[in-house]
């Protein structure tokens, strides 16, 4: 046998290893757990909403309060160290909404303080959510194009 062929053997040989002593993902209850923590957060924030327009504030602004109060809440959870025993049991239910954003910005921000204010926090807060903006950025700069065009030609 040539060598370029052994190896291709031990390779996947290796992987069949890995794959039967990797533990398994229980996706169901995975799925599940996301689905009940993100549908509580939507819940919370639909309560919110409600008691802000109780308070005063106009439907758009109760969901910007919402999103404001989630950021605040994410933050200060993260940093007394509660919002990764939330994301373990939530996974992806905690991290998709804004909290998932608002945690990323503060660990960074928790991870780089020993390194000062300015190189440490100010230069890393954004390294985890950086991509996040930049996409988005470019994305809702894209959609703004194609709907601008969309209407110019739709009025013509």
């Amino acid at each position: 046998m040539s060598d370029k062929k052994i190896k291709i053997e031990k390779s996947s040989d290796y992987r069949n290893i890995v794959r039967r002593h990797e533990p398994r993902s229980p996706v169901l209850k995975n799925s599940a757990m996301a689905f009940l923590v993100g549908g509580f957060i939507c819940f919370v924030g639909e309560w919110l909403a409600y008691l802000y327009r109780y308070l005063g504030a106009d439907t758009e602004k109760s969901y910007v309060l919402v999103t404001v109060t989630f950021i605040v809440l994410a933050s200060v959870s993260t940093a007394l160290g509660f919002f990764d025993k939330i994301a373990r049991f939530g996974g992806a239910g905690t991290l998709v909404p804004v909290t998932g954003f608002s945690n990323a910005v503060t660990s960074s921000a928790i991870d780089n303080r020993s390194e000062g204010f300015i190189s440490g926090v100010g230069a890393k807060i954004f390294t985890v959510a950086g991509p996040v903006i930049l996409y988005s950025t470019i994305a809702g700069t894209v959609y703004g194009l194609i709907y601008y065009i969309y209407k110019t030609v739709m009025i013509l």
